[in-house]
């Protein structure tokens, strides 16, 4: 039997999802907990590995089992024995052909980034953040460019493993939240939100866009600057790779026949 899993984790603790053998990964808690429960060893396959400090708002999962159990037990019975920052959201039982990676039409990110001249403190780990005002405009000109089948080497890790840097990015969509800031009244304070929509993404490709939207939204470069960045297929062309605190994986889509959940739970609390 097929089973698949939506999970939720926030990030902070953990070496991001895929199994380490240190144990310290969301993967080895989750494949833990599902062997507690089901008293058998089980191995899962993710639609989308997250790295060290990352949060997951939707990531979806398969495994298969000989044990029987209600989809409702699943996630019951997982959550109890899996620690507090992460959960599982739903189950259901699967066709055979399904396979949480190779099914997704696409998968979705969010950025979270606090614009303040005060670090953040309640939510460290939960958001980016830069002290100096940025230029959305700039920043969705820039962004522009980066939309459609390109080849994104100048994005890509030295240790990622894609077969292909050519990847096709759907959307991308940058809005602003102002806030108020009682002990700063004459700085701009405001949450950003950076959603990134693809086919599939390369190793820290998220992180390092940000660091050059950043670059560009701070009047470091143009916005034109980011073609020159794509156009030149090197790592070397780009900003520092982003910190990952405000980066939330908000899973994958599937066509309508698999019948799995497309809202993202805990979305709507992101700033």
């Amino acid at each position: 039997m097929r089973i698949a899993l939506g999970l939720s984790y926030n990030g902070q603790a953990y070496n991001g999802w895929q199994s380490q053998p240190n144990g310290n990964t969301v993967q080895d808690k989750l494949e833990a907990a599902l062997g507690r429960f089901a008293t058998e060893k089980i191995s899962t396959l993710c639609a989308g590995r997250t790295d060290a400090g990352v949060h997951g708002l939707m990531q979806v999962v398969h495994f298969d089992t000989d044990i029987v159990r209600p989809e409702n037990a699943w996630v019951r019975g997982t959550n109890t024995f899996l620690p507090p920052d992460i959960a599982v959201q739903w189950a259901r039982h699967m066709p055979d052909a399904f396979h949480s990676r190779a099914c997704a039409t696409s998968r979705r990110y969010a950025y979270v980034l606090l614009q303040s001249p005060v670090r953040p403190s309640v939510e460290t780990g939960r958001v980016g953040w830069v002290f100096n005002p940025l230029d959305g405009d700039a920043m969705r000109k820039a962004a522009s460019c980066l939309l459609g089948e390109h080849d994104f080497s100048s994005f890509r890790a030295a240790a990622c493993q894609s077969l292909t840097p050519i990847k096709t990015l759907h959307r991308i969509d940058i809005t602003r939240r102002n806030i108020s800031s009682a002990q700063h009244r004459d700085m701009e304070c405001c949450y950003w939100r950076f959603e990134f929509e693809g086919n599939a993404f390369l190793h820290h490709m998220i992180r390092n866009i940000m660091g050059c939207l950043i670059y560009i939204g701070q009047g470091s470069h143009p916005p034109e600057w980011m073609q020159q960045v794509l156009d030149a297929r090197s790592r070397d062309a780009a900003a520092p790779t982003f910190s990952p605190d405000g980066l939330y994986f908000m899973g994958p889509r599937y066509d309508a026949q698999w019948g799995l959940p497309d809202h993202v739970p805990g979305f709507d609390w992101l700033p």
